[in-house]
């Protein structure tokens, strides 16, 4: 792979402790670079990657509930489907795979993500996960001038 390429989307990781519980997310994280995101590069009602390269992982020390998915304690692939008004976040079980390699039969399950129009344009796709008290937090996807986001929530 072209240095180039390797500088454009470079590696990104967040994770939050919630409830005394890692949640980790690896991904990476492309640019704008003047080109329009959303319902373009990133087609609308198209499964995507969630990033650049290889597949987001997402590894979780608790059981998890993600909107009204429920998810075991592990390792998952995520991708998303983004449309204008809300987005589609899909738990994969299926893990080391390129990031355009997907397989639906191996989905865990699906949740519905709020989708909202931002003000000013974020250059950088961002994913965030933040603790909102107790063993709540927020799951959030930042790019041009669109927040997706989804209550996450850890299990006793």
């Amino acid at each position: 792979m072209p240095a180039a390429w390797a500088q454009a989307s470079p590696p990104a990781e967040t994770s939050a402790t919630i409830a005394g519980k890692k949640i980790e997310i690896k991904y990476s994280s492309p640019r704008m670079r003047g080109r329009k995101i959303m319902g373009g590069l990133v087609p609308f009602n198209q499964v995507w990657r969630t990033g650049a390269d290889s597949a987001t992982t997402m590894s979780t020390q608790a059981n998890l509930q993600i909107g009204n998915l429920k998810i075991p304690k592990g390792n998952y692939t995520i991708y998303t489907i983004p449309t204008p008004t809300e987005w589609t976040l899909i738990v994969s079980k299926e893990l080391g795979q390129w990031g355009t390699d997907y397989h639906p039969k191996l989905d865990l399950g699906r949740a519905k993500m709020t989708a909202k129009a931002l003000s000013a344009p974020e250059e950088n796709f961002k994913i965030e996960v933040t603790p909102s008290g107790g063993n709540n937090g927020m799951l959030t996807m930042t790019w041009e001038k669109t927040q997706a986001s989804v209550p996450v929530t850890v299990m006793p």
